[in-house]
């Protein structure tokens, strides 16, 4: 398998909004996404140094994928989003 030496980057829209729910769509309120949400939307998560380390790992066949750590963040990620939503 080759690795990609370079990747073209695309910043994320600086803001974002919901899809409207069809009872909002009815009742003519407004959904939209809190400015910590939108802040952190348009930030790039990337830490290059990392990304660089990965690349270097999955090169040599070091590389190990832990399907628990990834399960874990999903859920925790899925979880904050909920928070953050019930909050608004």
């Amino acid at each position: 398998m080759k690795v990609e030496t370079t990747y073209p980057f695309t910043p994320a829209p600086a803001a974002r909004t919901a899809a409207k729910p069809a009872s909002a769509e009815k009742s003519g309120d407004q959904v939209s996404l809190s400015d910590a949400i939108q802040l952190r939307a348009s930030e790039a998560p990337v830490d290059n140094s990392r990304v660089q380390e990965i690349k270097q790992a999955i090169a040599e066949g070091r590389f190990r994928i832990n399907p628990e750590a990834i399960a874990d963040r999903l859920i925790s990620t899925a979880q904050e989003l909920i928070d953050a939503q019930r909050q608004a």
